[in-house]
């Protein structure tokens, strides 16, 4: 009589089992960076929408107003969280810098309009942000904000020599300068790497209001 042959199930070996990991391994990389390019893309969506809306509100102040709403005499360019371009960012928003005299809108007109980010201690923040008591406005951020104190800002040059000429001096590297005819703002950001373009930062993830 023959007797019947109980066969193990076969398992995988090692080798198999490496090759299983590497090809999970490599899907998920190429899963991961093509969702975080759709992010990167999604920002830079944001931060033009941002960055076009803040120059669109300095034009419509001075269809308004026949002047920039700062008395600065020569081209500049501010910063969106601190100093004179957060006093920028008030009067757009139709409220006055601590102690301006003259006004700068006194028909406290809101020429800008934009989403309210994160408060300062919050994570990401993204938008117009408060502080802790919600009282007072300490900058508008780009999508790359991080920290409120060191990137993540909103860079508007204004054409206080009124002559409708921008040179906007690009740090170092290929990018140069720019020179913009015609233009009484233009805004950008520095982009997710927080540094100019060609200022030892990525080339073109810079987001601008004008072609390049």
């Amino acid at each position: 009589m023959k007797q019947s042959i109980v066969r193990r199930p076969r398992g995988f070996t090692l080798v198999e089992l490496l090759v299983v990991i590497a090809i999970v391994a490599v899907l998920a990389s190429v899963g991961f960076g093509a969702g975080n390019a759709a992010i990167q893309r999604a920002k830079k969506t944001t931060a033009l929408a941002t960055a076009t809306a803040i120059e669109s509100a300095v034009n419509n102040y001075f269809n308004d107003y026949s002047s920039m709403p700062t008395d600065k005499t020569e081209d500049i360019v501010l910063e969106s969280n601190n100093g004179d371009g957060l006093d920028l960012i008030k009067v757009l928003l139709g409220q006055e810098p601590d102690g301006a005299d003259p006004m700068y809108n006194p028909k406290k007109i809101k020429f800008l309009n934009v989403k309210e980010g994160k408060r300062s201690g919050q994570g990401g923040v993204d938008g117009l942000v408060y502080n802790q008591a919600g009282d007072e406005i300490i900058g508008l951020y780009d999508p790359w904000g991080g920290d409120s104190s060191t990137f993540g800002r909103y860079n508007i040059m204004l054409d206080c020599d009124y002559d409708e000429k921008l040179e906007i001096r690009r740090k170092g590297g290929a990018a140069g300068t720019e020179k913009l005819n015609g233009r009484r703002v233009a805004v950008w950001s520095d982009g997710y790497d927080g540094r100019r373009d060609g200022d030892n930062g990525k080339i073109n993830d810079d987001v601008t209001t004008w072609a390049r």
